[in-house]
């Protein structure tokens, strides 16, 4: 069995080809989409947050309502830019949001990505501290949040609050037990695989790697991934992690399938250059039922993995989305043994 859900970036637009035109059209589909993939017998709905952007951005209103509107399925995200955040007041969203859901938050967070604005973290107060990068900045707010998670007291009380308090230090309020191990990283590479493991995070790898060793994109993801278990066990942390892997998969099962998606068939591992350094983006895919099953037995990073992520073109509509997330389920997962 494998853990399968879809991620959605969000995106609208006022083009006459986007079933999402607002960003209230993006909102409510995305709740829609969570419904219906809970119904089709999906195991997660996650949502990719970006700044700035015709995309979803502030996730916890949107993880509440989805919440509100299902009962089984797990809510995400993949991920939250940890350089905009901070960290008390992301502890103290997630954990309401995690309270309303009853425990199904799983949470993506990273260094981030290329933004669509020059150090857009600045914007929202934050700047990085002398001799610290906005990467480091990201880790020192993860560290701080993981720290508060843990739903201990730090805060010194008010000799005359104007309620009661009880004795010692104050944590957050509210607090959700559990959600700690449910925080993932979004790690782009070996050695940062290997950091999450070390503090205790679950690991969320993407269809893109900020590095290159001449191998195909899913062996170095399944390094990557090994990498984090072997991290994880020298770390000594007494429970199970859980590891993500992302993909565009489409079953051409109908006509429209092969309109949208039938070029994607001839898709191939792509090498660019990102930050300033290689990368490695990893391939589509889209095909026929049988063809597909052939093709992803051979992904090893998706192998390696407890959880697969279809990333889902959510302008296509509700409708359009569910009918991709019921293809793989009904037409692929079980030849593979997902289900």
């Amino acid at each position: 069995m494998k853990n399968i859900g879809f991620l959605s970036f969000g995106h609208w637009s006022d083009s006459p080809q986007s079933a999402t035109r607002s960003a209230r059209d993006t909102l409510l589909q995305s709740i829609d989409l969570a419904v219906a993939a809970e119904e089709l017998g999906a195991d997660g709905a996650y949502f990719r947050v970006h700044h700035f952007a015709r995309q979803l951005a502030s996730p916890f209103p949107l993880l509440a309502a989805a919440a509100a509107r299902t009962s089984r399925i797990e809510l995400g995200t993949g991920v939250i830019d940890m350089r905009y955040e901070n960290p008390l007041y992301f502890a103290e969203n997630a954990a309401a949001a995690d309270l309303i859901s009853g425990g199904r938050l799983q949470l993506g967070i990273s260094r981030g990505s290329p933004e669509q604005v020059v150090a857009g973290y600045r914007y929202f107060g934050f700047e990085p501290p002398e001799g610290m990068s906005d990467a480091d900045m990201a880790r020192g707010h993860t560290q701080v949040l993981m720290e508060v998670l843990k739903g201990e007291g730090f805060a010194e009380p008010n000799p005359r609050p104007m309620f009661p308090n009880p004795p010692g230090p104050l944590p957050l309020e509210p607090h959700s037990p559990g959600l700690r191990d449910r925080i993932w990283w979004g790690a782009g590479s070996r050695a940062t695989a290997e950091w999450t493991a070390e503090q205790g995070m679950n690991l969320m790898s993407s269809t893109l790697l900020t590095e290159d060793t001449g191998v195909p994109f899913h062996q170095l993801q399944a390094e990557q991934i090994q990498r984090f278990r072997d991290a994880w066990k020298a770390a000594g942390h007494e429970r199970e992690p859980r590891v993500s892997v992302s993909r565009s998969i489409f079953p051409l099962v109908s006509d429209r399938d092969r309109a949208y998606f039938g070029h994607e068939s001839r898709s191939t591992d792509q090498v660019g250059f990102l930050d300033g350094g290689s990368a490695r983006f990893g391939r589509s895919y889209a095909a026929e039922p049988d063809v597909l099953v052939k093709e992803l037995a051979e992904d090893e990073a998706i192998a390696a993995a407890d959880t697969l992520l279809l990333t889902v073109p959510n302008q296509l509509g509700v409708d359009y989305n569910a009918h991709v997330i019921e293809s793989l389920l009904t037409h692929v997962a079980p030849a593979l043994g997902w289900r």
